[in-house]
């Protein structure tokens, strides 16, 4: 049996709060790998110690002690240009400090497998635009290791989910609540398919929002009971003694109707005793918030002709509170399924990376069964090369050892939508600016779209193209409400007039990724690609000194 090429490609959950790694055993099977303190996960903290980084529950703990020289928190950050962690003189990016949560998972994972790891998948919240997504990507290869994809967290879950319940084809909703963000998608699982038909969220709304509640509310009562106006939260070494002592009580009260909190500052010690009830009705509007989401996406899917659904299942820690259910109960009318919040996502992602490796062990079999390369398979008419590919699972499952039925559950189609519009800035009919959305949210990808527009004046000389990113439904949305996420300059010929059509492509790939292309009009059609980049991606120089410096810093 080849177990290299069952655990070739690991799946990462990368979280606010935590973050796992897990991979597909010789059976098949999604196993979350334990990191060297034997737990399933590991808190997304990287403390700079000295020259040395540490990550997880040491870093969470020292952030007591050592509050600026740790960083939480830090997936909202990603694919924010204006990020940056100062430490000993030296600035570090989102995307480096990622990569550190990172390096700990797999240098953890490879520990307790005795095995060598270098392609892994990413998992990112699905309402992460093109910026965070690259982002999250940049963490992984600036980390030493090839990122095979970046996929949805809430895909991830339904992947795991789909392989748990095989033979029941339904539509369900996953409503995902984690530490720092927020999606819930209606995904249509069926035997051989799983298809994405609409997302939502908010990517700032997490469990973090209700332990910030409880800080707030803990502020008001020590300034009550202490009869002072101070803020005692501007103290670093209190703020985030509140923080973690805000964490632990959320978590005792998913059990308990009321937890005792102690507030030590400066000499004082006030106890507060914090109920259940009190908590829910401080953190009522984050619940009603992701109910808002809910129908906003409800109100997308039905416009694909999806009215109905089976199923919610609750995915992500902050599930586990119990007003999430509860408020999801009265508000649906459904008893919401809470399944394997923690480990979920990592599991997906891992059988996502599985089939990944199966499907590209199979294609290397049909490509020597045919003489033919693997480039040129794909020019192979689909239904002769689905004829081909079912003729080599046997041989494939030899090479793996896998069985049969594994490969064939491997070749579950997964598609995916797209959570942002993508358009251009042009001038309308009033010469106004506006952004012209080629691809509109909640589009299946992949898909390529392309579009004619005309140039402003006569004897143009060049046309800037500036790429756009937004959250609207509309063809036509204000460039206020819309982010610049790449640029392009196509060189014209002269003597051209005005409104001469200029030709401009927009492919969005299954991973989210966007390949921009403009053609001019003249006979020799010349092509400029779009180069995304912005500043809140890391790259070029900067990517390659920022990969080396992370490499050369010892991970804990």
């Amino acid at each position: 049996m080849m177990n290299e090429q069952s655990k070739k490609v690991f799946g990462i959950d990368l979280g606010t709060t935590y973050s796992s790694i897990a991979y597909i055993d010789e059976y098949g099977k999604p196993l979350i790998v334990p990191n060297s303190d034997n737990q399933h996960i590991t808190p997304s903290v990287v403390f700079f110690d000295g020259e040395n980084v540490v990550v997880g529950e040491v870093a969470k703990e020292n952030s007591k002690i050592y509050p600026n020289d740790v960083v939480s928190f830090v997936k909202r950050s990603m694919g924010e240009p204006d990020f940056l962690f100062e430490h000993n003189g030296k600035t570090f990016r989102a995307e480096e400090i990622s990569g550190f949560i990172i390096r700990k998972l797999v240098q953890d994972a490879e520990q307790h497998l005795d095995e060598k790891i270098t392609d892994i998948v990413i998992t990112c919240p699905a309402y992460f635009g093109i910026n965070e997504r690259e982002a999250t990507r940049r963490s992984g290869e600036i980390a030493g290791y090839n990122v095979r994809q970046i996929i949805n967290e809430p895909t991830a879950a339904a992947i795991t989910y789909g392989s748990s319940e095989l033979g029941e084809d339904k539509v369900v909703l996953v409503y995902d609540l984690g530490g720092g963000t927020f999606d819930i998608t209606m995904i249509d699982i069926q035997s051989n398919a799983i298809e994405v038909i609409c997302t939502g969220g908010d990517h700032n709304l997490g469990g973090k929002d209700w332990d910030d509640r409880i800080v707030a509310y803990l502020l008001q009562e020590y300034q009550t009971q202490t009869k002072t106006d101070e803020d005692i939260l501007e103290d670093p070494d209190t703020c985030q003694d509140l923080l973690l002592s805000a964490e632990k009580a959320k978590k005792v009260l998913t059990q308990r109707d009321k937890t005792p909190v102690l507030i030590t500052h400066g000499g004082e010690r006030v106890k507060v005793m914090l109920k259940r009830k009190k908590f829910e009705e401080i953190t009522q509007d984050l619940v009603e918030r992701t109910v808002a989401l809910t129908y906003e996406m409800l109100e997308d899917a039905k416009k694909k002709g999806y009215w109905n659904y089976d199923e919610i299942i609750l995915v992500g820690g902050a599930t586990r509170m119990p007003q999430v259910s509860a408020r999801i109960k009265q508000e649906f009318s459904v008893t919401p399924r809470v399944f394997d919040p923690d480990e979920a996502v990592a599991k997906g992602a891992a059988i996502y990376g599985w089939k990944l490796a199966l499907n590209e062990g199979m294609r290397k079999r049909a490509a020597a069964k045919t003489g033919k390369t693997l480039e040129q398979l794909d020019e192979v008419d689909d239904v002769e090369l689905e004829n081909v590919l079912e003729e080599v699972e046997e041989l494939v499952a030899g090479d793996t050892g896998y069985s049969l039925s594994d490969i064939q559950r491997s070749k579950v189609r997964i598609k995916n939508v797209t959570s942002k519009s993508f358009g251009i800035i042009a001038h309308d009919s009033n010469d106004q600016e506006v952004v012209f959305n080629l691809i509109l949210k909640n589009t299946d990808v992949p898909t390529t779209i392309s579009k004619t527009f005309g140039t402003a004046i006569s004897d143009q000389e060049a046309v800037s193209i500036q790429i756009m990113e937004n959250e609207s439904n509309d063809t036509i949305a204000p460039p206020e409400q819309a982010v610049v996420i790449g640029t392009a300059v196509l060189e014209l010929p002269r003597g051209l007039d005005a409104d001469t059509p200029i030709d401009i492509t927009f492919k969005l790939n299954q991973e989210g990724r966007l390949e921009i292309t403009a053609i001019e009009p003249t006979e020799s059609r010349r092509t400029v690609r779009a180069t995304m980049k912005t500043r809140s991606v890391i790259h070029g120089d900067e990517f390659e000194k920022a990969k080396k410096r992370n490499l050369s810093i010892v991970v804990s």
